[in-house]
């Protein structure tokens, strides 16, 4: 703590007794947060979260197919005001908020509809000022319509998505969408396999959105990307840097919105980088942190997805560990999840395959998991 500590509060008897303090079930205070939180390896809002003020409106898209009767009406008017961009800015937000939960193909309607009617507004008399922000909403719209897609297995209507998004954003000097189209072509290079591939994209994303939420996950990817390649001392050096930089922002108004770093997904790019690097206990520990943090009041999973890789994390660590049993199980558990990202699924579940045939090749259950986990590559 000491070494984490601004030196005029590093005194060890102030110290000890936050610590204690703490231990005893009392918050630390506000200077000490984020010291523990750096020993620790995570981030002050992982640790000690702060109630979100957004609701997720997970009935957002129940009913009327998703469209707002107001906000459409005041978006067909001939001209539009202020009042108009600030609901369809509410509106794309619950769109990428609801990216979590949804299932891909019916969020991915929705969202194509909205994107064509906001491209649309381009038409209207606009302000310079509104026109940007149009640009703005577009870009952010085609990331959410290029993650759905490439969800879904079209990685060409994806890419075509996200370089909409990049000319969107390029339109509009909008730096944080411009990230954000880096920030998949990075994570889109990672699940086929290019590790180098992401690795540029992510210092891509970088040299544009720097000091933005989405160079956290750029930082993110890379960290993923040098696991992959082997080098743990870059990997930490990469997740170190996301670590600083998210620790330097503000808590999010709605870290449900898919565009938004959540502070508790700091622990879900350690989990993989740790699993890559054959670091197990941590890996471990990490991956039941996950699920404890995503899992609702009533027992769901506020992400499925998130939750999924978890399980592959600790079913991962079971293979080696021995335990069979239970790295079939959280297998099978991932493989279960209704909103998914079968890119994403299939590298995870690429891991754990390498495990069991490396260990239990010969046990039918293994085979039938395998049979199984073919059959989700088939396009």
């Amino acid at each position: 703590m000491r070494v984490c500590a601004p030196a005029e509060t590093a005194a060890e008897e102030s110290l000890v007794r936050q610590w204690e303090c703490w231990e005893a079930g009392q918050m630390p205070d506000g200077v000490c947060r984020p010291v523990l939180a750096a020993v620790l390896g995570t981030v002050t809002y992982a640790l000690f979260p702060v109630p979100s003020r957004w609701d997720g409106d997970q009935g957002f898209l129940a009913g009327s197919g998703g469209e707002s009767p107001e906000v459409v009406s005041r978006l067909d008017g001939s001209r539009v005001d202020g009042a108009a961009l600030d609901a369809l800015r509410v509106t794309v937000g619950r769109l990428a908020s609801a990216y979590a939960f949804v299932p891909g193909e019916r969020l991915l309607v929705e969202a194509r509809r909205w994107l064509r009617r906001v491209v649309g507004l381009r038409t209207k008399s606009l302000t310079p000022s509104q026109r940007r922000e149009v640009l703005a909403l577009s870009g952010r719209l085609a990331l959410l319509v290029g993650c759905l897609e490439y969800d879904t297995g079209d990685r060409r209507a994806a890419e075509s998505a996200r370089l909409a998004a990049l000319s969107f954003a390029t339109e509009a000097g909008h730096a944080e969408v411009a990230g954000w189209a880096h920030e998949m072509r990075a994570w889109f290079a990672l699940t086929a396999g290019d590790c180098r591939g992401a690795l540029a994209a992510a210092r891509a994303g970088l040299a544009v959105a720097p000091h933005h939420g989405v160079a956290v996950q750029l930082a993110a990817q890379e960290a993923k990307a040098w696991a992959r390649l082997g080098d743990r001392r870059e990997a930490e050096a990469a997740l170190d840097k996301g670590r600083r930089l998210l620790e330097g922002m503000p808590y999010p108004e709605n870290p449900a919105d898919h565009f938004v770093v959540d502070p508790a997904k700091f622990d879900f790019y350690a989990m993989d980088c740790h699993r890559v690097a054959g670091e197990d206990r941590l890996a471990r520990t990490l991956a039941e942190e996950v699920l404890r943090a995503g899992t609702a009041v009533d027992g769901t999973a506020r992400s499925p997805m998130r939750d999924a890789e978890a399980r592959i994390t600790l079913g991962v660590t079971a293979a080696r560990e021995g335990d069979l049993e239970q790295a079939l199980a959280m297998g099978e558990r991932a493989l279960e999840a209704e909103r998914r990202s079968v890119p994403s699924l299939l590298m995870l579940s690429r891991e754990l395959a390498v495990e069991l045939r490396r260990r239990y090749s010969a046990e039918p259950a293994v085979r039938k998991h395998l049979a199984r986990l073919h059959a989700l590559e088939r396009p």
